[in-house]
This record gives C-alpha cells, structure tokens and sequence, in this order.
C-alpha cells in the first residue's frame, strides 16, 4: 500500500543538472520527513538530503551549495535538484520516508520507506 516510486535519472557530463522525483502514496510527506540516500559503486549507502515535517532541510556537506531537497505538497512528490554535478555523484539514488529523531536524519536506519533506487551517472 505504501509505495514510493522514483524517476529523472540518467547520464549527465560532469557540470549538468538533472532532478530527481519521487512520487509517494499511502502516506504523505507532510506528515513525514522526506530525504535522499545515494549509494555509489563498491560503497555504502550515504545521506544526500532531507525535509522535515516544518520545511526545514539539511544536506550533506558533499552536495550543499549545488543539491537543493524540496517537496511539493499538492501532488505527494518529493524533489532533488542537483546542479553542478560531478564524477563523484555517480550512484544510484534512493528517495525515503519516515519520523527519524532530529539528531538522526542522517540514518538509514531511522526511515520506514524507500524508493526503488534510480541511477545517476556522471561522465567528464
């Protein structure tokens, strides 16, 4: 019943943008705090970004000044911009849900549920 459905990924050359999408149902982003993971080859699953319940939004360090996370209330969707991108955005991404504690957004553990995961790939 509850399912997240992601898309917008593709090849990109390094300083391009693409934005990701995730559309959600069974549960609303509002009431939930939304966030992206990415997981690149041979590495573990990091945190990108994340959207409280109140708005507010957090991002990695690795990605702030060029990854923006946003949601769009009306159509249950949940957003990432990403500009400037570089060969290290390579991954595939994964859109997630749920109530994690304010000082663990960054966990995987601490979200309830997860997009299909969709890839970026960076070339120079």
């Amino acid at each position: 019943q509850v399912q997240l459905v992601e898309s917008g990924g593709g090849l990109v050359q390094t300083g391009g943008s693409l934005r990701l999408s995730c559309a959600a149902s069974g549960f609303t982003f509002r009431a939930n705090t939304g966030a992206w993971f990415r997981q690149a080859p041979g590495k573990e699953r990091d945190f990108v970004a994340a959207i409280r319940r109140s708005g507010a939004t957090f991002h990695a360090d690795s990605v702030k000044g060029r990854f923006t996370i946003s949601r769009d209330n009306a159509k249950n969707t949940l957003y990432l911009q990403m500009n400037s991108l570089k060969l290290e955005d390579t991954a595939v991404y994964y859109c997630a849900a749920g109530a994690p504690s304010p000082n663990k957004y960054e966990r995987p553990n601490e979200y309830d549920y997860w997009g299909q995961g969709t890839q970026v790939s960076v070339s120079s």
